[in-house]
């Protein structure tokens, strides 16, 4: 696993795209099949280059066969100036379906845990031929290591409900449903504690 880089963004953005072309909250706000890749492949610039490769805490192999976009402790919400400087880039990302992710991801940021202190994993996705090989375990591995090291917890959302035994696997238990607004799918909030080294 390597630390991503602004030079990496093409290629994250594509394995991103990618992994969640029929990811269940993604397939929902973006309906038309038509096109969402290109959307998907926009949508992930936007949170990249505005929010997690400015932290430096993105993860991704040499051959960008997937990746972990990863926040700090006190950095998991993203602040509203940077949400307005990229707004016109995620409105030609989102084009009509902007109300209905904005309206989305303001009701999943309102139930983040604002304690204890925590990593939280905003994304994270592996190109479809690599998934089953050990990638997205490789990805969570240098920050959960580093939780362990520090005593300190992770957070996730899992869009995916096929998914909460992989991140079981990792220590993460779920703690609640969040049902979407406007009659979206769940997704389910996941916490793990420091495991001893």
């Amino acid at each position: 696993m390597v630390p991503a880089t602004t030079a990496d963004l093409k290629g994250l953005t594509e394995a991103l795209a990618d992994a969640f072309w029929d990811d269940p909250v993604m397939s929902w706000i973006l309906r038309e099949e038509q096109g969402r890749s290109a959307r998907l492949a926009r949508l992930f610039s936007v949170q990249l280059r505005g929010h997690f490769l400015p932290l430096g805490t993105v993860w991704t192999t040499a051959d960008h066969a997937g990746a972990s976009l990863w926040a700090p402790p006190g950095h998991a919400i993203v602040a509203p100036a940077t949400i307005l400087r990229y707004m016109p880039d995620m409105l030609r990302a989102l084009g009509r379906h902007t109300v209905r992710a904005l309206r989305t991801l303001n009701h999943v940021e309102s139930q983040h845990p604002k304690s204890p202190p925590h990593w939280y994993l905003g994304v994270l996705g592996t190109r479809k031929e690599a998934q089953g090989k050990g990638v997205g375990s490789a990805l969570l591995g240098p920050v959960l290591d580093r939780c362990d090291d520090e005593g300190i917890g992770a957070y996730l959302e899992s869009s995916k409900h096929s998914n909460i035994a992989f991140y079981r696997r990792h220590g993460f238990e779920v703690t609640g449903e969040i049902p979407l607004p406007l009659g979206g799918p769940s997704v389910w909030p996941m916490w793990r504690d420091p495991r001893p080294r």
